[in-house]
């Protein structure tokens, strides 16, 4: 699993998840970012072409090491400045209150210890802060539901510790986070893989 998860697995992702589509939808839930940005699971890079020009930098974090060779190139095209600081969103490398937002997308289902991740972000985030997310869950259909705890133990397995039905919203919101807007919806594709939650939750 080791070659596997740490070079084919990136470089799969970055192709699966940098389709037309998902880039509009990149584009949506990075529309409002500003100053400082946090981006757990920042990857190879997908999201930095859709920041707006009110961004005066970004903080990636990452556990794929190979990311950042197929990030390079968007990096070194981008006006925004990029810093790595830290490979494990469950301990941020930030000091208390020190950024203005926080982006997630496609990483939360990932993460072995969400919780805790969710409480760096809120730890991390200034008074008013928000968390800008867009990640992939548990439908509120209980036929869709039922396949995706049957399909997770595998889809972790072959996917980099994917879960297919986590309740985005739900954990959200126990970090002591304030959702105030969230979008759900399916994208193309086996309803089990696209329940999709786009949202942003500010630090009360």
């Amino acid at each position: 699993m080791g070659l596997y998860r740490d070079q084919l697995l990136p470089r799969f992702t970055n192709v699966v998840l940098g389709t037309r589509e998902f880039a509009r939808l990149r584009a949506r839930v990075a529309a409002n970012l500003e100053g400082e940005v946090l981006e757990i699971g920042f990857g190879s890079g997908l999201n930095l072409p859709h920041y707006p020009p009110s961004v005066t930098g970004v903080r990636a974090v990452d556990p794929a090491t190979v990311g950042r060779k197929l990030a390079a190139k968007r990096v070194a095209a981008s006006p925004v400045p990029v810093e790595y600081i830290g490979l494990d969103g469950q301990d941020l490398p930030v000091d208390d209150r020190s950024v203005d937002h926080v982006l997630t997308s496609w990483t939360l289902c990932t993460i072995p210890q969400v919780d805790r991740a969710l409480r760096e972000v809120h730890r991390v985030l200034r008074a008013g802060g928000a968390l800008h997310f867009l990640e992939h869950g548990r439908s509120p259909d209980v036929r869709v539901a039922h396949w995706q705890d049957r399909l997770t133990p595998l889809q972790r397995r072959v996917a980099g510790g994917c879960h297919l039905n986590r309740p985005i919203d739900q954990l959200v919101a126990n970090a002591d986070l304030e959702i105030t807007e969230l979008d759900n919806y399916y994208v193309k594709g086996p309803k089990a893989f696209g329940y999709m939650f786009e949202g942003v939750a500010t630090k009360r």
